[in-house]
């Protein structure tokens, strides 16, 4: 499966629109303040921790993206946006949604 955040396929041609596609993952964010009192490899204000943590929470997201759109019988999703979101004081939100596509 083409997964893109442009809105087309460079050398390929939309056939079919399958419609909207999304694919969110939810973490709990009192990780973060537990991490961020204890964590050892801050560097230059970065954490290796938390930035794994988003890394897998995005993979979560785009897999569950790419099943949805799957599962409607597209070969591709174009338009691909990713938001993060803080929901309340304990959640994190990445979402991922685009336009789930076949190509000729």
């Amino acid at each position: 499966m083409i997964l893109s955040t442009t809105p087309s396929i460079e050398g390929r041609t939309v056939t079919a629109y399958q419609g909207i596609v999304v694919g969110e993952a939810i973490m709990g964010a009192n990780f973060v303040r537990d991490m961020f009192a204890r964590v050892t490899d801050i560097v230059g204000g970065r954490s290796g921790q938390y930035e794994n943590k988003l890394r897998d929470a995005r993979a979560a997201a785009m897999a569950e993206l790419e099943s949805e759109a799957g599962a409607k019988g597209a070969d591709a999703v174009v338009g691909i946006d990713i938001d993060y979101e803080i929901i309340g004081d304990s959640m994190m939100l990445v979402s991922v949604s685009g336009t789930a596509v076949r190509l000729g």
